[in-house]
């Protein structure tokens, strides 16, 4: 399946497990240059905070060290936009995984700075091109 924009992402459904999802977007974002910083298990968290059930839901905070700081050396307070956001959840309906990568020109867009356009642009294409390979 094909990786689509959405207003604010790329996404991108898989017939794959959901565990196998996880490893999958994790070792082509590596290729990318990009580390996983935060995991936050969303499903877990609701079931333990609120005792709420919830399809199983991760939020993974990626970091490209490399190009984290040079947006740091332009825009300091770009660290409130950081690290880049992936999910990966199931869709029970279909069957299937979803998963997703903030779209970076989306987020610089708060900044005013047409200037890290470019920037941004890069960034989204590595994301892109982990997302397709999966």
């Amino acid at each position: 399946m094909e990786v689509t924009k959405t207003s604010y992402g790329f996404k991108k459904e898989v017939e794959i497990d959901y565990d196998v999802a996880i490893v999958k977007i994790t070792e082509e974002l590596k290729k990318e240059g990009f580390g996983i910083l935060t995991e936050i298990d969303v499903k877990k968290t609701l079931k333990a905070k609120i005792n709420e059930e919830f399809t199983k839901y991760i939020i993974l905070g990626a970091c490209n060290p490399n190009l984290a700081i040079q947006a740091l050396r332009e825009e300091m307070d770009i660290g409130l936009l950081l690290p880049c956001n992936i999910i990966v959840y199931e869709n029970t309906i279909r069957g299937t995984v979803i998963i997703a990568t903030i779209n970076p020109s989306s987020m610089v867009e708060v900044t005013g700075r047409e200037d890290l356009n470019s920037f941004a642009k890069q960034v989204g294409q590595k994301l892109t091109s982990a997302l397709e390979r999966v």
